[in-house]
């Protein structure tokens, strides 16, 4: 088992470095179609794993499946594996929402965002997998916690429908203080540095300070989103790679949206739904658990129903620009 994991780690670091330090070499503001190609290839990656993950379970291969987290198939982890999967991405896209204010707050050039959100990235794999492991240990431990987790996600489902996620304080960033009081902060980027040294002085750039607020951020998503996913499965494996590839495709993902994300007002009231039925969902885990399909099914249409309804609000108010009267 311990084998399967070094290599799935060893497989993200890999594709990781390939992404910055080849595909992404050179510092350039990344463009809509190629931010759709590369959004494209991380689900495309995060299926083709899907599929590794069907044979693994039926043929329990490095003795995968065999522990106790009621995974009865090759088929049916694939479909708590692609359920998670799918959670996870919906909910990362009220990240990209923050992301891009966090962007436009610091007026970050678009050549230097891919660099902040790539090692926040890095930072957010270690981050969840600290979480991950330590809620399905709390879970294992005390079985009631199931019931807090749901309870948790459906006041996080009332608190953001209720709250507006518009405004950016940075100055009450406890990691930004805290970076402030260590070091000097340059005036102005430097490049697509984070550190920079004037004689003897170690300064940080501003850039570096987006990235702590980013970090930050995915911290507070992170608290979300985790739990909603330990109510499709508790195995570790799969909670953590569907998670880990939900989030690997969230820099394209954001450069694929950044231009037209006010076109899709009505997904996070999509995202307030998912919350609240995942939740319901962990409550009544124990009583009446709803099946994987049926779960996947409803999250598939209320993701549908919220991204229908924001294209064709769009398009209705294209019409009222157009039309004279």
């Amino acid at each position: 088992m311990i084998v399967l994991w070094i290599g799935f780690l060893i497989i993200i670091v890999l594709l990781l470095s390939l992404d910055l330090g080849v595909f992404h070499r050179r510092v350039h503001a990344i463009k809509a179609k190629e931010a759709l190609l590369w959004t494209l290839f991380w689900v495309f990656l995060a299926l083709l794993f899907n599929v590794f993950i069907y044979f693994a379970y039926k043929n329990c291969w490095f003795g995968i499946g065999t522990a106790e987290n009621h995974i009865k198939s090759g088929a049916d982890a694939a479909l708590k594996y692609f359920t998670g999967y799918l959670i996870e991405k919906s909910l990362s896209l009220d990240n990209i929402f923050v992301i891009a204010l966090i962007f436009s707050y610091f007026k970050v050039p678009a050549m230097y965002q891919h660099r902040v959100l790539f090692w926040g990235i890095m930072g957010a794999l270690i981050m969840r997998g600290v979480m991950i492991f330590a809620g399905v240990a709390l879970i294992k431990k005390f079985a009631w916690m199931i019931y807090v987790f749901g309870l948790f996600l459906i006041i996080t489902a009332i608190k953001m429908l209720i709250t507006r996620q518009d405004k950016i304080e940075p100055e009450k960033n406890i990691l930004i203080k805290l970076a402030e009081k260590i070091y000097p902060v340059t005036k102005n980027f430097e490049g697509a540095k984070f550190f920079i040294k004037k004689g003897k002085v170690r300064s940080i750039t501003p850039l570096f300070l987006v990235l702590l607020v980013i970090e930050s951020t995915d911290v507070l998503f992170a608290i979300d989103s985790i739990p909603a996913i330990f109510a499709v499965t508790l195995d570790p494996f799969i909670v953590f790679t569907s998670n880990i590839f939900a989030i690997l495709g969230l820099r394209s993902l954001y450069f694929a949206l950044a231009a037209m994300m006010d076109k899709f007002r009505f997904l996070k009231l999509s995202l307030v739904f998912i919350l609240a039925f995942v939740g319901v969902k962990m409550i009544l885990s124990h009583s009446f658990p709803i099946p994987t399909l049926v779960s996947l099914c409803i999250i598939t249409a209320i993701l549908f129903v919220g991204i229908y309804a924001s294209i064709s609000a769009s398009k209705r108010d294209m019409a009222k620009l157009k039309s004279p009267f």
